[in-house]
């Protein structure tokens, strides 16, 4: 007989399992789940309950947790991995639920529809209104991910012209959907009389769709936004509407939620607005809770195709202690000096390792996603899933020969624009990059870096430290490899502070660099 306990409120449906005796305790106090935890084989929550390193001590016989829903960021995967206690989630649940709502929100504004029923509901009977069709119009889709995906097969049924920007979504993806994928953000908004944005908010996203962005859809344009508040810069959005520029607006999500009465958005003749909706319906909620369930009871039957954190050895994951965060900067470092739409990853480890060191490679998952998605969108567990969702393949190898150190990890990174690598190693128990491309170098993975490169010639350092001094940055380390003398240099800068985007252009400037990355580890 296998117990569950269900904390938090979600339609579980019908147990047909006479193994399984199920605990519906929604709202239950932490106190007391600590108190009751090591009674129960399974846990199933939603956002609410935190599924730390004190309760799953506590949870003594636990063998699985289970996530309604999409994120585990209330569930500590690492501690549930070192207990052996295995996290499955749902995250195709909400998929349906919250492009409709998305679509729900277009018509409404292209159509009236809030505006004619609140004139109806004051006794006005207006016929003259005029909405606007979508037959052979054109909608521009920022972010291609899961939801993305499911608006754009919707503006196919309606006979739209379906456009895409996404910089970290193979072509080979938007090709399955039918789409025409743009490099460029402002080429695509020049073409769109409608607009939806579906991406996770960061520091990449937020206000990416300002004030330029509005004016570069044509006049009478309609905008959406169901994914995160933020993302469209609300000052502008305001200002543009109120100049006259765009049809109007649908908004499932503020900046700040709820966004009170006197939000000026929020009384705006051309905006209609949801509460934060997009994953409130019936089925989806239904779906959620069956499929949570159901994929709780196969992981303690045995099945395991759900689990996010199998492979993971608790103690590998001690003794990779220093070797994990190596990894996950590797990832951030290739993210950011590499352009291009990734297509694939390459985890490389030379030398003998006493334990499976696939972790490392999820940890470098992890470190490139997470400058995608923004830090905390991905974790060791279920990073590599997440670079699957996104077409992207990562595959591992392990050479018994080393590279100058013991032990060196490599990762490559493959775009559709070119390959760059960088390698790792752990001395004296810190991480430390030791090669970017074919040039050795050692460098600390730790706050800004500019990486440069070079033909071999004098005077080129200087060049580039006169200039950073010129903008009050300072240079805290370099360090400097080459082919061979007269050959290619590249050379990586540890600097105190991030240069503006001004800086980085002078830079490249210079006359005397090749290529200039930037990267913030």
């Amino acid at each position: 007989m296998w117990r569950i306990l269900v904390t938090d409120e979600m339609r579980l449906g019908e147990v047909r399992h006479p193994e399984v005796r199920l605990d519906y305790r929604p709202g239950m106090a932490r106190e007391e789940i600590l108190e009751v935890i090591g009674r129960y084989d399974a846990l199933i929550t939603r956002s609410r309950t935190r599924v730390d390193a004190e309760l799953l001590e506590a949870g003594v016989n636990l063998r699985v947790v289970g996530r309604g829903g999409v994120g585990v960021d209330n569930v500590d995967l690492e501690a549930a991995s070192r207990r052996g206690v295995l996290v499955v989630n749902v995250p195709e649940a909400n998929t349906r639920s919250a492009a409709e709502l998305a679509w729900a929100l277009l018509l409404a504004v292209a159509r009236g529809l809030v505006e004619s029923d609140r004139k109806i509901r004051e006794g006005q009977w207006d016929r003259k209104y005029l909405g606007l069709e979508l037959d052979r119009k054109t909608i521009g889709i920022v972010g291609l991910g899961r939801i993305g995906g499911q608006v754009a097969k919707f503006a196919k049924g309606f006979d739209m012209r379906v456009l895409a920007y996404d910089p970290y979504i193979p072509r080979s993806r938007a090709q399955t959907l039918g789409v025409e994928l743009y490099d460029d953000l402002a080429d695509m908004l020049r073409q769109c009389q409608f607009l939806t944005v579906h991406t996770p908010l960061t520091e990449e996203t937020r206000g990416m769709i300002g004030r330029r962005e509005l004016y570069l859809l044509p006049k009478g344009a309609v905008v959406v936004n169901a994914a995160r508040g933020g993302i469209v810069d609300e000052k502008a959005l305001l200002e543009v509407l109120d100049e006259g520029h765009l049809w109007g607006a649908g908004l499932d999500v503020f900046v700040e939620e709820p966004p009170g009465v006197g939000h000026p958005l929020v009384h705006h003749p051309k905006v209609v607005h949801t509460a934060h909706l997009g994953a409130n319906t019936l089925e989806a909620q239904e779906r959620v809770g069956e499929a949570v369930l159901e994929r709780v009871i196969e992981t303690l039957q045995g099945n395991l195709a759900h689990a996010l954190n199998t492979g993971f050895d608790p103690e590998g994951l001690q003794v990779f202690s220093a070797w994990l965060p190596l990894g996950e900067a590797l990832g951030r470092l290739l993210a950011q000096i590499t352009q291009g739409r990734p297509q694939a990853v390459e985890v490389a480890f030379y030398g003998e390792f006493e334990k499976n060191p696939d972790p490392i490679a999820s940890a470098v998952a992890k470190g490139l996603l997470e400058q995608v998605l923004g830090a905390g969108a991905a974790n060791l567990v279920s990073a590599r899933p997440l670079l699957r969702d996104r077409g992207m393949a990562l595959v591992t190898r392990r050479v018994e020969q080393s590279l100058d150190y013991r032990q060196v990890l490599e990762v490559r990174l493959e775009t559709d624009r070119e390959a760059r690598k960088a390698r790792g190693a752990v001395l004296a128990g810190k991480p430390r990059i030791v090669g970017i491309d074919d040039h050795t170098v050692e460098a600390v993975p730790s706050g800004p870096m500019l990486v440069c490169v070079n033909r071999d010639r004098p005077g080129v350092v200087g060049k580039v430290g006169t200039l950073l001094g010129e903008n009050g940055i300072n240079i805290a380390g370099m360090q400097l490899g080459r082919d061979h003398p007269g050959g290619h240099a590249l050379f990586v800068l540890a600097i105190d502070e991030r240069p503006s985007e001004e800086v980085l252009e002078a830079l490249r400037g210079l006359g005397v660099l090749e290529r200039v990355d930037l990267a913030v580890l």
